[in-house]
């Protein structure tokens, strides 16, 4: 079992800052990737906001280049991710996910944050 405490998330005005942050914590062997994904009011469906793999490759929703960053610590297996310049589009329940390696895990592998919202105001 795996699970993912994440922080961070608030109401801020346009053009503030807030950083995310995610720790994974339990059975973890090697992690493919960690990542950030978003859930719009009204919606079922999450986003992808960015994401990290294991190397330290970074990958990005082009709506959030530039402005967002995500980085990584491997020791602490946490993850953080950097809004800039936030907007009202923005504004979403995000979540954290984690991807296990398959090939030295037993199981699941894919679990989610309970989730942490960010309300960006006009």
């Amino acid at each position: 079992q795996v699970q993912l405490v994440e922080s961070g998330g608030g109401l801020v005005q346009t053009g503030e800052s807030l950083t995310l942050s995610c720790v994974a914590s339990g059975v973890i062997s090697r992690i493919n990737s960690l990542g950030w994904y978003r859930q719009f009011p009204g919606k079922q469906q999450r986003e992808l906001v960015a994401d990290v793999s294991g190397s330290g490759s970074a990958t990005y929703a082009d709506s959030v280049k530039d402005r967002f960053t995500i980085s990584k610590d491997s020791a602490t297996n946490t993850v953080r991710m950097q809004m800039n310049s936030l907007k009202p589009e923005d504004t979403a329940v995000y979540y954290c996910r984690i991807h296990l390696d398959p090939m030295t895990t037993l199981g699941t592998l894919y679990y989610w944050g309970q989730g942490t919202p960010v309300t960006v105001s006009s």
